[in-house]
């Protein structure tokens, strides 16, 4: 009978996400891979850096499927980018606001 306690505690628990904060991408890699002056890459990198400013200020106003969705889909190419994964976030709202 006993043995069966933890399970039921456990299970009357409130779920939470343990790790859901901004993906952590490799800015000078994604930069690189755009190509360009040192000039453009040093905006990329600026660019990015900015994004994902913007991002860890809101990332809890986004629901966790879309996050998962869109980090996906910007990390398919084996890359990553902050301006596409906000770029992603942002249409996904703005468009279930919209219906």
């Amino acid at each position: 009978m006993l043995m069966h306690l933890p399970i039921v505690v456990l299970a009357g628990l409130p779920l939470t996400l343990v790790a859901d904060n901004v993906p952590k991408f490799d800015i000078g890699a994604e930069c690189r891979s755009e190509g360009g002056t040192q000039d453009v890459q040093a905006r990329c990198a600026s660019d990015e850096a900015n994004a994902r400013q913007e991002l860890q200020g809101g990332w809890g106003e986004f629901q966790a499927s879309d996050k998962l969705s869109c980090t996906r889909q910007t990390t398919a190419d084996g890359t990553g980018s902050y301006v596409e994964l906000l770029t992603c976030l942002e249409m996904t709202r703005d468009a279930k606001k919209s219906r």
